[in-house]
C-alpha cells in the first residue's frame, strides 16, 4: 500500500510545471487573462499588487491600502514632488451631437442652484474640467444620482459635439440609464463581441516562428506551455455586458451615448511637480497641414 501511495503521489508531482514554466511569458499571459475573468485588472495592477492589499469592488480589482509604511513618503510626494494615482476605473460616459440638444436636454438633469452646470463658459470651451450633482429629470432638489466630472472636447467649427462625463462604477447603471432616457436613445449602434480565446492559424504560425528564432532551448515535456494561446483581452469593465451593446442613437436628436468605460485611462497627478512631470513626459505633436 505505501508502494502504491508513492508511485501515485510522483505521478501528481509529475503533472504539476515547474516554475520556470509556469513564468514563461506565453503562459504567464493565459493565467493573467484567467484571472480577469471575473475581476478586471487595471494597467498598473502588476504594479499594485506587489505592494498593496487588493480588494474586489464594482468589477475591479484595486489597491485598498499599501503592504509597508509608505504613507509618510506619499504625504511628502504630494507636498514636494508628485504622487500618482490611476483613477482608470471610473466609467466614462460619451456624448455626441450637436451642442444645442446637448445642453438643452442636460440642463434638466442639473441646477444652477448647485453651482456650475454643463453650460459654463469656462467647460463649454473645453479648456477646464467641471463637477456638479446630477438628479433625475425634471426632479431637483430630489431623486439624487450622484455626483460627476464631465469635459467638454474643444471646438472644431461644425455643430457636433462630444462630450465626456466620468461617473464613479456603482453609479454608472442608474445615470446611464437616465441619459438614454431623456435623449431618447434606445436603438443599440454597436454591438460589443468578445473575440474567441483561439487565435488564427496565422497568428499561432507567427508564434512559432518567433520560439524557434530565440536562444533559448525548451523542454519537451512541457508541450502544454508551448501550445498554451494566450486569452485575448475583452475591452470592457466589471460593470458592462461584453455580450450587450455599448453605443446608443436616438433617431428624433441624432445623439449618440457610447460606454468607453476602460477605453480611456485616467490618471490624477497631485504635487507642486505635477506640471513639471507633464512637461518631460509628453511631447507636442507636430501638425501636419495636406
Amino acid at each position: 500500500k505505501q508502494a502504491e501511495k508513492a508511485v501515485h503521489q510522483k505521478k501528481e508531482q509529475s503533472k504539476t510545471k515547474c516554475r520556470k514554466a509556469r513564468r514563461r511569458h506565453i503562459n504567464l499571459v493565459a493565467e493573467f487573462n484567467r484571472r480577469q475573468r471575473k475581476n478586471i485588472w487595471l494597467e498598473t495592477h502588476i504594479w499594485h499588487a506587489k505592494r498593496f492589499h487588493m480588494v474586489k469592488k464594482w468589477g475591479y480589482c484595486l489597491g485598498n491600502s499599501p503592504t509597508e509604511k509608505s504613507y509618510r513618503a506619499c504625504y511628502r510626494a504630494m507636498t514636494k514632488h508628485c504622487l500618482l494615482q490611476d483613477l482608470s476605473y471610473y466609467c466614462c460616459l460619451e456624448l455626441t451631437g450637436k451642442e444645442n440638444e446637448l445642453l438643452k436636454q442636460l440642463a434638466r438633469i442639473c441646477s444652477i442652484d448647485t453651482g456650475l452646470t454643463f453650460e459654463e463658459a469656462c467647460c463649454l470651451s473645453g479648456r477646464f474640467e467641471g463637477s456638479l450633482n446630477l438628479y433625475r429629470a425634471d426632479r431637483y432638489p430630489e431623486d439624487m444620482l450622484g455626483t460627476v466630472t464631465f469635459i467638454w472636447k474643444p471646438r472644431d467649427g461644425s455643430e457636433n459635439r462630444q462630450l465626456w462625463i466620468w461617473v464613479h462604477p456603482a453609479l454608472k447603471q442608474d445615470i446611464l440609464r437616465e441619459l438614454k432616457a431623456i435623449f431618447q436613445c434606445s436603438e443599440p449602434e454597436a454591438i460589443c463581441v468578445p473575440e474567441p480565446a483561439a487565435t488564427s492559424v496565422q497568428e499561432e504560425k507567427r508564434m512559432d516562428v518567433a520560439v524557434s528564432l530565440g536562444k533559448k532551448r525548451k523542454k519537451k515535456e512541457d508541450k502544454e506551455g508551448e501550445k498554451a494561446v494566450p486569452v485575448k483581452k475583452i475591452i470592457g469593465d466589471g460593470t458592462r455586458d461584453p455580450f450587450q451593446s455599448y453605443s446608443w442613437i436616438s433617431q428624433a436628436t441624432g445623439i449618440v451615448i457610447s460606454d468607453r468605460t476602460m477605453e480611456i485611462l485616467r490618471y490624477r497627478l497631485i504635487g507642486p511637480l505635477s506640471h513639471s512631470v507633464l512637461t518631460e513626459t509628453l511631447k507636442a505633436a507636430s501638425l501636419q497641414t495636406v
